[in-house]
């Protein structure tokens, strides 16, 4: 009997410490929700070699999960509505809208969803699914940011940013190349609070 509890008095600190690591590994990975006030998705289009022609989507939504302790298990999902494209322009966004280029109608939504996350020097690799106008393509990408803290008092955030470049006739959308071009630069920053 002094034997049985020798050892459950030795193995005791040990089963605190590796349920004390447990509880700090679940409360290491944190799910945050798109906060769509601070949040933007921007691209550039070149218009005929002469200049660039900017643009937004108003209507992101989405979530994420950062794990700092394990990155490769973090995840990323983005929804944009197409159809709150802006240009600044009604006719051109009409024309935009249009089947000629996002036929917003039959594909309502884009979607930008993460298949592997890995820590790099300067901030995450993503390699994610990228759904845009029916098609699906990888994209890949480094998320730079991080920073946490609460803003308002009581609400953790945090926010990255990231830049990259695709081709939309890869995607199906390969009307008036090149007079609008082939090559499409987005600029992605969001922020989350923590859910």
């Amino acid at each position: 009997m002094r034997a049985f509890a020798t050892n459950a008095n030795l193995l005791a600190p040990a089963l605190a410490l590796t349920l004390a690591g447990a509880a700090l590994s679940a409360r290491a990975a944190d799910t945050y929700a798109v906060d769509p006030v601070h949040t933007a998705v921007v691209f550039r289009i070149e218009h005929g070699g002469f200049s660039w022609t900017y643009g937004r989507f108003n209507d992101v939504s989405g979530s994420f999960t950062v794990d700092a302790n394990h990155p490769e298990t973090s995840r990323f999902a983005f929804t944009v509505k197409a159809d709150s494209l802006d240009t600044g322009n009604a006719q051109r966004e009409g024309h935009l809208k249009s089947p000629d280029f996002f036929n917003v109608k039959q594909f309502p939504a884009i979607t930008l969803k993460s298949t592997s996350v890995s820590k790099e020097a300067d901030g995450l690799k993503v390699t994610a699914d990228l759904t845009l106008h029916g098609v699906t393509k990888p994209v890949t990408f480094v998320l730079k940011g991080g920073k946490t803290g609460e803003f308002p008092k009581g609400v953790a955030r945090t926010g990255y940013s990231t830049e990259l470049s695709i081709k939309r006739s890869e995607f199906g959308m390969d009307k008036m190349i090149p007079a609008a071009g082939d090559e499409v630069d987005l600029m992605i920053s969001f922020e989350g609070t923590k859910s």
